[in-house]
């Protein structure tokens, strides 16, 4: 027994020096950090300015829509497999609302920040606290900026913490750019320091920088962009024309007809995912949130 015993140990004993030649991979930050989607789909909300609109809201009402679209189209066609496929397109078309106004929201808040940032190097090399500084921006800062800064001056003079009333304000942006700006002023606060004026300036020219190259970008590849919505889009027009003559829909109520429908919808789906892959610009993510 006492010799089993000694070789059972031998043998583990080997096996984890063995082990030990293969160290473990770790799983790289990004995937142990992904953002969840329902936290990204806030974020894109609050972008788009839709207050009071929560992500289970806007899923529900996708849904909802989904639902009467496809019974309405299944009343008009009686063909199954139609009424799906417009019922899934039509519960998508409110999230794809959402993220087309957070887009259009955020290129626009793009071309402000910089003189946000300038509002408050002045300010603060006019003496002025950090806190007056982000309250002065609800008078004198951009239009597009003047509520969330306004709501940001009631919190901290409700309170008087401002630490708390700039995380407020970072959640209502949803913005990589403020998130950079907030931590900024952050930091300048808790620990002081002389470089806060420098790190403004060189943060301002280069978001001056940044949407000058998007826009350049984005003037050049907008039309192809759009023809490849169209050239998508056009195959589902059509149907959608056929659906009007029911003697054109006899062969979707067959196995052939729905197959097609199917292999369809999957090929638009890959060319969409193509084109937004290929096409769009990477918009920086929220890593200070």
């Amino acid at each position: 027994m006492t010799g089993v015993l000694l070789g059972l140990m031998l043998g583990v004993g080997a096996a984890c020096i063995w082990w030990s030649f293969w160290p473990r991979t770790e799983r790289s930050t990004s995937a142990r950090r992904r953002t969840p989607f329902r936290v990204l789909l806030a974020d894109e909300i609050a972008l788009a300015g839709l207050r009071g609109l929560s992500p289970a809201g806007l899923l529900a009402t996708a849904v909802v829509l989904a639902l009467l679209t496809g019974l309405l189209t299944y009343a008009v066609t009686a063909v199954p497999a139609i009424a799906v496929a417009f019922g899934v397109m039509a519960g998508y078309a409110p999230v794809a609302f959402v993220r087309m106004r957070a887009r259009a929201r955020r290129a626009q808040l793009r071309e402000v920040w910089p003189d946000v940032v300038d509002h408050v190097a002045s300010a603060v090399r006019a003496g002025l606290a950090l806190p007056e500084a982000l309250v002065q921006l609800a008078e004198r800062g951009p239009e597009e900026l003047r509520p969330a800064f306004a709501h940001f001056a009631d919190d901290y003079r409700a309170s008087g913490r401002f630490s708390q009333s700039l995380d407020a304000l970072k959640d209502r942006l949803a913005d990589p750019v403020a998130d950079r700006l907030v931590e900024a002023l952050r930091l300048a606060r808790e620990v002081g320091g002389s470089d806060l004026g420098r790190v403004l300036r060189a943060l301002s020219q280069f978001l001056r920088e940044d949407a000058r190259s998007r826009a350049e970008l984005e003037a050049r590849q907008s039309w192809t962009v759009n023809a490849a919505r169209l050239a998508m889009a056009a195959p589902w027009l059509v149907l959608a024309l056929m659906a009007t003559r029911s003697s054109s829909l006899v062969a979707y109520r067959e196995p052939t007809g729905i197959v097609i429908l199917l292999v369809g919808a999957a090929l638009s789906l890959l060319a969409y995912r193509l084109m937004v892959v290929l096409g769009r610009l990477p918009e920086e993510e929220r890593v200070l949130r």
